[in-house]
């Protein structure tokens, strides 16, 4: 694949990537409150302070990714943000029938996200990118 591929590839995959997280990282930070209660009867630790900086996180990265602005800290903070969601919110081994099936599937979904977000932090944003213009003589 010659490089002008590869970096609309890349540009495509973070766009896709970032689309995933996006519209449900505003949707939290709009309703705080009932993103808190969720976090709260997930039963993560500190639900107060895990709430609020995980909406941040999955409102903020995605846009970072898009433009390809610190685009290898953005894909970390978004794998970190999607294993943890995955372990309190997709924790199917402790569930069975239809939930079990179901958060099954949500659960190595989001584990094929982060392999996709592993691209982004291991190969960086490519040429169409911020962090390209950035780092240009």
């Amino acid at each position: 694949m010659n490089p002008t591929a590869m970096d609309w590839c890349a540009l495509i995959g973070r766009v896709v990537l970032a689309a995933l997280f996006l519209p449900a990282g505003v949707e939290k930070i709009l309703h705080l409150q009932d993103t808190i209660g969720a976090v709260t009867a997930a039963g993560m630790p500190l639900p107060n302070i895990a709430g609020p900086i995980g909406a941040v996180i999955e409102a903020v990265a995605p846009v970072l990714l898009i433009v390809g602005l610190f685009t290898r800290f953005s894909a970390l903070a978004l794998i970190a943000f999607t294993a943890v969601a995955s372990y309190y919110f997709h924790d199917y081994w402790t569930m069975v029938g239809p939930e079990r099936m179901q958060n099954q599937g949500n659960f190595w979904k989001n584990m094929a996200v982060i392999g996709g977000l592993c691209y982004a932090l291991g190969f960086g944003a490519g040429l169409i990118s911020i962090d390209a213009r950035r780092a240009r003589p």
